[in-house]
């Protein structure tokens, strides 16, 4: 017999709502069948989500079923068992609400409305229809859903040849267009001075290529022009690209992305709902980002951060406000900064959230934000000002969202010696978006920060060098990393240069002397090994850090989905930090943490954050131990047991500076290709060598300075190519070798084609590496 788990826990709520309630009207019984709905839209496969009481045509149902793009694909609408519900029916429909797929049931009976008729109705205490009713109503896909999903897959298929076209554009202005060379030059000059020095010919140029591809889609969602009228930067790319972009070479450059730009036209024009507006527009971000340049996407941690994350973290910020300082996220002279703004998402929220008589003044004055895309810039102009303008009912510009890279930005700090964004721009004011830009940076730098929040982009060291995406370097951030995190910590290798660790440094340093940096974040911190520094020095510069875990860390726990469990739907574990400094406190740090269970959806953590308070978390106090752990607390006697090796010991000058077993010790070979210089065949891996070696001194002789992707490339690989080296194939580097530890193969052991090959090895294993010793792995 089939089994309905769902549609049974629906009964049993039903009957319990019914019997304690004492009553069976539409008000007091409507959850039950909306928690069964809710329930039926996760498990579907498309990941549904059912979203309460938004404004739709004609009215507010009860409930609109939503797409990852936040689409609305059906409505439902509760009625009291009371009621008539055809007459009901008939009433909502005379009022406007929409007929393409709609749900209306009163406990008792249940009816499906699609293309405007009655497409199918079941008896509710029939389990079996009213699954399949269910089903249909979920399965079914709008006309105007089905041309979007056809126009995003016509996007990714046609977007490679317009970007093609474009650039070929770009190429003639830039060598035959005066006028186009003139004002890209002067550009290029400001975006130095105002974004930071690093800016070249070649990321103008995809400011502009962007600027062009997106501001459609801005009209097509919002309707209107006003923000590029009035946006600063986006009247200064407004007038780059009509030096050149014109006309035909408009039509031929683009005309085959008009598809998308009216699907998401008529899709936009399907939403009602200002906020779900936005979070469609910051949807269409993000897929378009992650279409047209992936790696950028990856590099910047271009991520959709859920509303109720968003809106929990101020909440919570506003509490320890109050808790620890007596005063208020709208209290004069509490000054707020977004220092990775991306969509706009945290501040927009803030203007939800603030109360109205002081939304003036903080807009106006004391909430600031910062962004290094051109793409997510605009898109956070927009949502910020248009919030604005349906709370107040008046459009006013935000005068403090800047154009910057807030790790470059060290400005603020008294001594001026850091090079920052301001002392770079002050070199240079040539036309209004220098000046402005600079202006508000300046006017930033200047304010004493109280609150710092937000989503930092995480993306951690690379993985795979053949896709040429690292990083970039942030040398005064990067030193201050230095000299705090890893100079405390024990680990042999660090991962505190990534990007959320660089901005928590940033943000500690930059936080006023009372404040709070609130970041949500990977949760490593927390309990991993090579944080040891990073958790020793976050407790000397704060005094209470309150943790909420949201763990779903899919490595470490390979029972859980990052799909379903994460609520960014990745493999890495999340959590969020509120970091508190309070000058009047005495004593040491205070570590207060929470968390939520591993195996607990996605979906429950968001309903869970949508609604609760600080208090709500369930915060208990840590004693941290002297290692510096947080959690999973060892034996204190352990660290004053004899070390088996370490690495002050193997510095040390003398047998007597430090004391451990082995003075000597060695990280075991680091290849970063595997595959090319081990080999169960000597034959085959001879080959191997001769080839890699050929092809990568081929790449020499050519003097490109692309990589031939044939061949496996690292950072060490490319740092020879750049100076140049040769590499000779030498079959005395072929041995024998133990691999993964007890498997024997062949390895060419090259000193090049090996990027972790040391010295070491050689004192180990003689000049030829044949020599035999006796060691002791450890993992």
């Amino acid at each position: 017999m089939p089994n309905y788990p769902h549609i049974d826990r629906y009964r049993a709520e039903l009957a319990e709502l019914i019997q304690f309630g004492g009553s069976a009207n539409e008000l007091s019984i409507r959850p039950a069948f909306q928690n069964c709905l809710a329930a039926y839209c996760r498990d579907h496969r498309e990941k549904l989500a059912l979203v309460p009481e938004l404004q739709a045509r004609g009215g507010v149902p009860d409930g609109t079923v939503k797409d990852t793009l936040r689409m609305a694909r059906g409505y439902w609408e509760a009625k009291d068992s009371a009621d008539d519900l055809d007459a009901e029916i008939q009433r909502k429909f005379a009022r406007g609400y929409p007929k393409d797929n709609i749900l209306f049931e009163d406990s008792r009976r249940a009816v499906l409305i699609q293309n405007g008729e009655e497409a199918m109705s079941a008896d509710m205490s029939r389990a079996a229809d009213l699954h399949r009713l269910i089903r249909r109503f979920l399965d079914y896909e709008l006309p105007q859903i089905e041309e979007f999903k056809r126009a995003q897959t016509q996007f990714a298929a046609d977007l490679p040849s317009v970007l093609a076209n474009l650039r070929e554009a770009i190429d003639d202005a830039e060598s035959e267009n005066a006028a186009y060379q003139a004002d890209a030059a002067e550009f290029l000059a400001l975006c130095s001075q105002s974004i930071g020095p690093d800016v070249s010919p070649a990321d103008v140029r995809e400011m502009l290529i962007q600027h062009i591809l997106t501001r459609d889609i801005f009209l097509r969602v919002f309707g209107e022009d006003q923000f590029h009228q009035e946006n600063d930067i986006a009247r200064r790319l407004d007038a780059l690209e009509k030096t050149f972009f014109t006309g035909e070479t408009r039509r031929d450059a683009i005309d085959r992305l008009r598809t998308y730009y009216g699907a998401i036209g008529r899709a936009a024009d399907e939403i009602a709902d200002y906020s779900e507006k936005q979070a469609f527009l910051k949807r269409m971000y993000e897929d378009f980002y992650k279409t047209y340049n992936p790696d950028a996407a990856d590099r910047l941690g271009v991520v959709y951060t859920p509303n109720e994350i968003v809106n929990f973290m101020i909440r919570a910020a506003d509490s320890l406000l109050a808790r620890h300082f007596d005063r208020t996220l709208a209290d004069p002279g509490v000054e707020i900064l977004d220092p990775a703004t991306g969509t706009g998402t945290f501040v927009a929220s803030l203007i939800d959230y603030l109360p109205k008589d002081a939304l003036e003044r903080k807009y106006l004055s004391e909430i600031h934000a910062n962004e290094l895309a051109i793409l997510p810039y605009y898109i956070a102009a927009l949502n910020i000002e248009y919030t604005y303008r349906e709370r107040m009912g008046r459009y006013r510009e935000f005068p403090n969202l800047c154009f910057v890279d807030t790790l470059d930005n060290m400005g603020w700090q008294e001594s001026g010696a850091s090079g920052g964004a301001v002392e770079r721009q002050a070199a240079l004011d040539i036309g209004g978006f220098s000046s402005e830009n600079r202006k508000r940076v300046q006017s930033q730098n200047e304010k004493t920060i109280s609150v710092i929040i937000g989503n930092p982009p995480y993306n951690d060291s690379q993985t795979n060098w053949n896709d040429f995406n690292p990083n970039r370097e942030y040398p005064d951030i990067d030193r201050r990393i230095k000299e705090t995190y890893v100079a405390e910590g024990t680990a042999q290798r660090t991962h505190q240069y990534d990007m959320y660790k660089r901005f928590i440094r940033w943000a500690s340093d930059r936080l006023a002397d009372d404040g709070i940096v609130a970041f949500i974040t990977n949760r490593s911190y927390i309990d991993s090994r090579q944080d040891d520094g990073f958790r020793k020095i976050a407790l000397d510069e704060f005094t209470d850090i309150y943790i909420l875990d949201l763990g779903s860390d899919v490595r470490r726990n390979p029972k859980i989905s990052g799909t379903m469990h994460n609520v960014f739907g990745i493999q890495t574990g999340v959590a969020i930090g509120f970091f508190v400094r309070d000058s009047s406190k005495s004593g040491g740090c205070g570590i207060h943490y929470a968390r939520r269970e591993d195996a607990e959806i996605a979906a429950d953590k968001l309903a869970f954050l949508k609604t609760a308070t600080l208090d709500d978390a369930g915060f208990e106090d840590l004693a941290p131990d002297s290692r510096n752990d947080w959690l999973n607390l060892g034996n204190p006697d352990f660290q004053n047991l004899l070390p088996l090796a370490d690495r002050k010991t193997r510095a040390a000058k003398s047998e007597d500076a430090e004391r451990a077993v082995f003075r000597f010790f060695s990280n075991g070979v680091k290849t970063n290709r595997d595959e090319w210089v081990y080999d169960f065949d000597a034959d085959n891996l001879r080959e191997k060598s001769v080839f890699f070696i050929n092809t990568y001194n081929e790449q020499i002789d050519s003097e490109s300075e692309s990589y031939n992707l044939t061949i496996k490339w690292s950072s060490a690989l490319q740092q020879r190519f750049h100076r140049n080296e040769r590499f000779a194939y030498d079959p005395a580097n072929q041995i024998q070798s133990l691999y993964r530890p007890f498997v024997a193969k062949h390895h060419f052991a090259d000193v090049a084609l090996n990027d972790r090959l040391t010295q070491n090895h050689y004192e180990l294993f003689g000049p030829d590496l044949r020599q035999p010793n006796s060691v002791i792995c450890f993992s």
